[in-house]
């Protein structure tokens, strides 16, 4: 349903930006080379919403409707950031605020560490809220920074919203598997006009509400992962390890940009050319075969995770995750300087040649 909500609303979407002047123009850093309309976040929301609003039954509306509410701040918030361009601290007010409304009233609140750093007990509830919200934080910022190149934002988070949405099904959360599921139908649908030669970006509007939503689910999945009441067989051992897995793109690449940002003495907030999916376009490859790439990595470490969570340690398990990830960025980053140095090589041989 918010498959076909969203396919059919992004061409009238589309037109409407383009007739509107609503697109986001090349610059230094895109990896875009002409004007594209930055509206494909209005149709996902609206298909979220709407898919959600009719389907959930009225007995799990609690809940839901604080994380609707939420989303609806957010939703606002990256539209106006699309259109005039937010300053960083106007945005992440805009998040706080959506935020707390999930941990002070949503139920959207993870209750400890759950064995991280060697803390089991459960935290006070202002201790609680503070863990919350900034892991909540954390993941929307990420799918925010991960949206750079065409399908990538869209292929990770289908495959997060449909691992998150499987298993919110399985043990009955009706609510979240609703969620989750008619996320991923407005992802798919929404990909269709975002593959090369892309016909719109999903800008902070989607970005941002995709993050938030894909916040909620983890740390829903976190939690009832670890003391939910149901069979033993669908809980996890390392929730938030598994967790980790299936959000290891987003997660991973915003903890390695703003790391060597900070150790280059850099703003971690000052945006440049170090994520992932830029270095993927820059060994060569398009946006498509990026996101392919990326898609297929996060598949590889979601089965990785699920297989090895009672076979290791939570933190042997993160380490490993973490590891391999540092690895294969590595080489790709190695890759990618091979290539500019032999583009300058190239360069100055070539002007060598020229007669002064």
């Amino acid at each position: 349903m918010s498959f076909a909500l969203v396919y059919a609303i992004c061409p009238a979407a589309i037109r409407i930006a383009q007739d509107k002047g609503l697109v986001a123009d090349p610059v230094a850093r895109s990896s875009h080379k002409k004007s594209t309309p930055i509206v494909g976040g209005i149709p996902i929301f609206i298909g979220i919403i709407f898919t959600s609003l009719l389907l959930t039954p009225h007995d799990e509306w609690k809940e839901l409707q604080y994380i609707l509410s939420a989303v609806v701040i957010v939703f606002m918030v990256g539209t106006k950031d699309d259109i005039e361009n937010l300053s960083p601290l106007h945005k992440i007010g805009g998040l706080i605020i959506a935020i707390a409304i999930l941990v002070s009233r949503g139920g959207v609140e993870l209750q400890g560490m759950y064995g991280l750093f060697g803390l089991s007990t459960t935290f006070p509830t202002w201790a609680c809220m503070i863990i919350s919200g900034f892991t909540l934080l954390v993941i929307t910022n990420a799918f925010n920074l991960i949206d750079g190149i065409n399908g990538l934002a869209g292929t990770v988070g289908s495959i997060c919203s449909i691992t998150f949405g499987i298993w919110f099904f399985m043990v009955d959360q009706f609510y979240l598997g609703v969620l989750s599921m008619t996320t991923a139908g407005s992802l798919l649908a929404f990909l269709r006009f975002n593959m090369t030669p892309a016909k719109t970006f999903m800008g902070d509007t989607g970005s941002l509400v995709l993050g938030l939503l894909l916040g909620v689910m983890a740390v829903k999945f976190i939690d009832l992962g670890y003391s939910g009441e149901f069979p033993s067989k669908y809980r996890f051992d390392n929730p938030i390890a598994v967790a980790v897995g299936i959000l290891i793109v987003p997660l991973f690449d915003t903890i390695r940009v703003f790391t060597t940002r900070a150790l280059r003495g850099k703003s971690p907030l000052k945006p440049d050319r170090r994520h992932i999916h830029h270095l993927l376009i820059d060994s060569g490859y398009s946006h498509m075969e990026g996101s392919a790439i990326l898609g297929i990595f996060n598949l590889l470490f979601i089965s990785m995770v699920f297989y090895l969570d009672d076979k290791m340690g939570l933190h042997y398990l993160i380490g490993l995750e973490l590891g391999l990830a540092l690895l294969l960025t590595f080489f790709l980053h190695r890759n990618v300087r091979r290539i500019n140095s032999g583009i300058i090589l190239k360069r100055g041989s070539t002007e060598l040649k020229q007669p002064s």
